[in-house]
């Protein structure tokens, strides 16, 4: 008896020194575990123009990204003003810089605005996701929409560029960020052109229908 209570208590203490090792190995290799990247590559409308760091939909974006999915990080890549000529230009230093999983292209308003060629706008949309997607990132394309004030021909031709991208690549794809705002005046500042703040959780929530499913 006492040579199977002793071969018992062996197996015993082996199970709770395992347990002991489970225990203290898990946080660490989760703290090891390497971060991942949503990268947000936009203009002015994501880089909070007019706004306080913490309000853009973008800062909003981060905040839900880290409560609800633990081990992601959101880096902000955009710049007012910037054309979609200037993110083909820098994406590559970007990917390069943060490894993205998942890029957010928001880009294409300030070509709209300046009545820039169509087809370079295009070809540089394009540019971006094909560097995306060699760094086998996950793509989200989001669109714009211009006022009809550039003429119908050219507006209907800037949606397109959107919808003919998101055919051509196997991408995840929003057509109008604005979209939940658009109709209401009142949620836009006095330029006309970018949300207030108390817009912002709207275009958040909007993104995120679409960024979510990226996020696996």
């Amino acid at each position: 008896m006492n040579g199977l209570y002793g071969a018992w208590r062996t197996q015993v203490q082996r199970a709770v020194l395992l347990l002991l090792l489970c225990a203290i190995s898990l946080p660490a290799l989760a703290a090891s575990a390497p971060e991942r990247t949503v990268l947000v590559l936009g203009d002015s409308l994501s880089a909070g123009y007019g706004l306080a760091a913490n309000q853009g939909w973008v800062s909003l974006t981060a905040r839900k990204l880290r409560a609800s999915h633990p081990g992601w990080r959101l880096v902000n890549a955009s710049i007012s003003g910037e054309t979609t000529s200037g993110g083909a230009a820098r994406i590559n230093a970007e990917i390069g810089r943060n490894h993205p999983s998942v890029i957010v292209i928001e880009l294409g308003a300030n070509d709209g605005l300046r009545g820039l060629d169509l087809r370079q706008m295009q070809g540089n949309l394009d540019t971006i996701i094909r560097a995306g997607l060699r760094a086998h990132a996950k793509v989200l394309l989001i669109g714009m929409r211009m006022p009809p004030n550039l003429g119908r021909q050219y507006t209907q031709g800037f949606e397109q560029n959107y919808l003919i991208l998101s055919r051509r690549h196997p991408i995840a794809f929003l057509p109008f960020l604005l979209a939940p705002v658009a109709a209401d005046r009142n949620a836009f500042q006095a330029d006309d052109l970018h949300p207030l703040a108390s817009a912002q959780p709207k275009l958040r929530d909007h993104v995120w229908k679409a960024l979510e499913p990226l996020l696996q």
